[in-house]
This record gives C-alpha cells, sequence and structure tokens, in this order.
C-alpha cells in the first residue's frame, strides 16, 4: 500500500477498488447440505461396519452354514441335516422363491427382520415360520414335486389345497 507524504493512503490502493480487491468466495453449499452429508457418511459407515461384523456377505450365498450365524438356528440346523432332504435340498431351496425377483425380495426382507428380531430379542424361541414365508415353503415344495402333487392342486386360482407339511412336516427338519 502506498502513502503520500502526509501519511494518508491514495485511492487506488483502498479496498473498494475493483482493481485491487480481492473476488470473495461464493458458497456452493449451505450448512444444511454439509449437515446431511455427515448424517449420510455416518450412516454409511455404521452400515458397513454392521455388515462386516453380522458376516452379511455370507447370506448373499447359498451355503447352509450362513443360517446357523446366528446361533437360534442351530436346531433347525442339525435338525435338517438329519431330515430327508438335507442330500437334495439347502436352506434356500426351501425357504425361498425360485423365481429370481421374488427369491431376492424375501431374502431381502427376511434378513432385515430377521437382523433385527435377532438383534433385539424380539422372536419366540423356538422360533416359528411365519405365514408369508410358510406360503413360500408351501410354494416350494410344489415347484419341485409338481409332478407328484399335480392331481391335488386346487381346480381353481386363488384356491387351497392341503399344506405339504401338514403330512411331511419332519421332512425338511427331522424331529422338529
Amino acid at each position: 500500500m502506498q502513502s503520500d507524504q502526509d501519511g494518508t493512503s491514495s485511492d487506488s490502493d483502498s479496498p473498494d477498488d475493483p482493481m485491487t480487491a480481492k473476488p470473495s468466495r461464493k458458497r456452493l453449499f449451505g450448512p444444511g447440505a454439509y449437515l446431511f452429508a455427515g448424517c449420510l457418511g455416518l450412516l454409511a459407515g455404521v452400515g458397513t461396519f454392521t455388515f462386516g461384523y453380522g458376516k452379511g456377505a455370507s447370506y448373499l450365498s447359498n451355503d447352509p452354514k450362513t443360517c446357523v450365524n446366528c446361533h437360534v438356528m442351530q436346531g433347525h440346523m442339525d435338525s435338517w441335516q438329519q431330515s430327508s432332504h438335507h442330500h437334495v435340498a439347502v436352506c434356500n431351496d426351501c425357504h425361498l422363491p425360485h423365481h429370481p425377483i421374488g427369491k431376492w425380495v424375501t431374502k431381502a426382507d427376511n434378513g432385515f427382520f430377521h437382523s433385527l428380531a435377532f438383534t433385539t430379542g424380539g422372536f419366540k424361541d423356538p422360533i416359528r415360520i411365519k405365514p408369508r414365508n410358510r406360503r413360500v415353503t408351501q410354494g416350494t415344495c410344489v415347484h419341485c414335486h409338481e409332478s407328484v402333487v399335480h392331481s391335488m392342486l386346487p381346480d381353481a386360482a386363488g384356491r387351497d389345497m392341503q399344506s405339504c407339511v401338514h403330512c411331511h412336516a419332519d421332512v425338511g427338519h427331522a424331529g422338529r
């Protein structure tokens, strides 16, 4: 900054002079956007930790050992190993629809609610199959054994048939 002889600065060096004034930086985002990004990052971090700690990737497989990640399933695993279906079907074959979209929707739905119930302790012990999953299981029985059960299928759409596990309760889980 140049000074005149009397110690005052000249007009050309004033901060209002467009030639010497520094351009002001305009904020790209407001504080709400930074707060949102921080919350989103925290959620992603907690989700990633939980997925890793809970062995989430294993649930994307077809391995029956995945089902015993939760200790409450050990009895079901033991009974499946003693069942007649042990050598021909794994958990997903009976407990998930055979249609790819239905399979992944059911897997995601069950995964969320199972992890919630097992984490909070909000389940009955021994666990029981819910009506929606019982319908899935019935559908998989019929899918695999259609050539045998075709004469027992309802004669009109929307009508029910006898539940397969009504007579064959020990097929998938012996002694349960």
